[in-house]
């Protein structure tokens, strides 16, 4: 997962206002803070800021337990899976990308041995063809002699 544009990331929303575009009760923020589902950034005077993208996971929230029914610790445990998928993609996007790498690597291997082995191709012709007739068609008789005959 690529990293999220800073516009998005950077705190900018007080709890009231995060809330609003939420569409929820500021105290309703501050529980599902204490659950651990949300994690507003904060001020030098710690109050609490909320990013864009903490409004889009409220809506989110708001989404799984008003219109799904899901209870809090069922949201938790989507979000978990939610990224554990996430890892899983970039680990497989990675094992795919190394085996492209070792892919080309085995193909440039298989290429320099070909080439390799071209070099010490020979033709060969069998012995013998240049004694035969070109227009006979009748097999050549060769005398052999036999030590003793």
């Amino acid at each position: 997962m690529a990293a999220e544009p800073p516009e998005r990331t950077r705190g900018v929303y007080m709890i009231s206002v995060a809330a609003e575009l939420a569409g929820m009760h500021p105290q309703t923020l501050r529980i599902y803070e204490t659950r651990g589902l949300i994690t507003p950034q904060r001020s030098p005077k710690n109050t609490r800021l909320y990013s864009q993208d903490d409004v889009e996971r409220l809506k989110r929230i708001q989404e799984l337990t008003s219109e799904l029914g899901m209870n809090l610790a069922g949201v938790e445990r989507v979000f978990e899976l939610e990224e554990e998928i996430d890892r899983m993609r970039r680990r497989m996007r990675n094992i795919e990308r190394q085996a492209e790498r070792v892919q080309a690597e085995l193909a440039a291997e298989i290429e320099r041995v070909r080439r390799s082995f071209k070099r010490e191709l020979v033709l060969y012709e069998p012995p013998g063809r240049d004694l035969m007739p070109s227009d006979s068609t009748l097999p050549v008789r060769v005398p052999i002699e036999r030590p003793g005959s």
